[in-house]
């Protein structure tokens, strides 16, 4: 099969689909990456093609409004900012759509789901995180609050994934009226009545699925790309690693920051109260340079699955990705949640007894990360845990599972087609559209 897999975002919105798009094609099958230009290395170094989505987010995330939003302010400036770039994302999505035969989107690739329907192909929505399908287990990851009661539980879903798009529907509506020809989008979880499959890839031993979900829904775990057999540290880390006891690292990925310098202080104060060196990664600003003396490193970025492994501890803002890696490395874990999903993962790192409760950002003092590195230190079953984790989340093959999955569900609706259904926008000899047939029941299949 020909398969189009469209994301949009950050390193972490990207990596993950990349590493299922050299697992498709490991398969046999031909893959398009519909990702920003940013990226365009990183997609073709693993052997895929790339169509470009022209949504430079990263540069949005450099700009005031970008930065005021990633600390959890000005979100109604930065979609502003954000609408000039909608009409091209949804037209790069559907000029990469040209030829697939399945797509696989990120929700941030606008137009993903539109140009499944107006292909006739199947669509998987795909997230490493449990967004879209409604639970009674716990309350939308979106939100504050871990547990609202199981009818409320449920009603956070359609509440947050409706909102979430609230503010794109007019352009997008009108953008499927003059460029495709469809009418306006309805529930766009289900294609011709039935749902469509949910790819979350996280392992179940960390968010364990749901006992309300049908088969629709579908964790597949992780999804790693092996950048350990891949990447050349700099002789200095290596050198830095190498001359003494694991150090713990310090990062915060594509979080700003405007009191960087006062979170920087802070984590190396705390790493020094508590006799540990540190690896300070500066990613997007969170954190800054410095002169801090023979026992911290700083660098801009490494790979999470080659760096983690030699730390002791990692402290992280919390991002599904950098909690995934962590969980896979067998470190404890100390959570320090920005906005958005990352209190989410803070909160299961704690559940699963990995690392001390979360703290927020605005919590972030060299008293408050002494005290939870020492937790850290001091509890050998702690650590225990997390590196029992770590070996089974390493046995786990998320990429398998969710080729598997694309391929049989994929194929089963193709054979559709080929027991009578017509390709395109035409209805078919059976009378039933191509959007039917590309959802075909998956509520009981495996």
């Amino acid at each position: 099969m020909n398969i189009t897999i469209m994301s949009a975002g950050t390193r972490g919105d990207v990596q993950p689909y990349v590493a299922l798009g050299a697992g498709l094609q490991a398969a046999g099958h031909t893959v398009t990456m519909a990702v920003d230009n940013h990226f365009h290395t990183l997609v073709t170094e693993h052997g895929l093609h790339h169509k470009p989505i022209n949504a430079d987010y990263m540069a949005l995330a450099q700009t005031d409004a970008g930065k005021d939003a990633l600390r959890g302010k000005g979100i109604i400036k930065l979609l502003q900012m954000v609408k000039p770039m909608i009409q091209q994302v949804l037209d790069d999505t559907w000029e990469a759509a040209q030829g697939a035969d399945a797509i696989i989107y990120h929700p941030k690739a606008l137009g993903g789901y539109s140009a499944a329907e107006k292909l006739g192909v199947p669509a998987f929505f795909a997230l490493p995180l449990p967004f879209a399908t409604p639970t009674a287990a716990f309350a939308h990851p979106l939100l504050p609050w871990a547990n609202l009661g199981s009818a409320l539980n449920r009603a956070s879903y359609p509440l947050v994934y409706n909102g979430s798009l609230a503010s794109v529907r007019g352009t997008l509506n009108q953008w499927r009226r003059e460029r495709l020809g469809l009418g306006k989008i309805g529930d766009d979880l289900q294609l011709g009545g039935k749902p469509i499959t949910k790819l979350y890839a996280y392992s179940e031993r960390v968010v364990p699925r749901p006992d309300d979900w049908d088969a629709s829904s579908v964790v597949a775990g992780y999804w790693f790309l092996p950048t350990e057999q891949e990447y050349q540290p700099p002789q200095a880390l290596v050198a830095f690693l190498e001359a003494g006891s694991k150090p713990v690292y310090a990062g915060f990925g594509s979080m700003t920051a405007s009191d960087a310098e006062r979170l920087t202080s802070a984590v190396v104060a705390a790493l020094r109260a508590t006799g540990q060196r540190g690896v300070l990664a500066t990613g997007n600003g969170a954190l800054t340079e410095g002169a801090f003396g023979d026992d911290m490193f700083v660098l801009d970025q490494a790979p999470h699955d080659w760096l983690f492994s030699r730390m002791a501890a990692v402290i992280h803002h919390g991002g599904a990705g950098t909690a995934g890696a962590a969980f896979r490395a067998g470190v404890p874990q100390i959570v320090c949640p920005f906005f958005g999903d990352q209190p989410f993962w803070g909160r299961r790192v704690a559940v699963l007894g990995v690392g001390p409760q979360p703290i927020p950002r605005k919590r972030i003092t060299a008293e408050t990360l002494t005290a939870a590195i020492q937790s850290v230190l001091n509890q050998v079953e702690m650590r225990e845990r997390a590196a029992c984790l770590g070996e089974a989340i390493r046995n786990e093959q998320g990429v398998e599972q969710a080729v598997s999955v694309i391929t049989d569900r994929a194929s089963m609706i193709h054979a559709a087609y080929s027991s009578g259904f017509s390709s395109g926008t035409e209805t078919g000899r059976s009378g039933v559209s191509p959007a039917s047939a590309a959802s075909i029941d998956v509520t009981n299949s495996s």
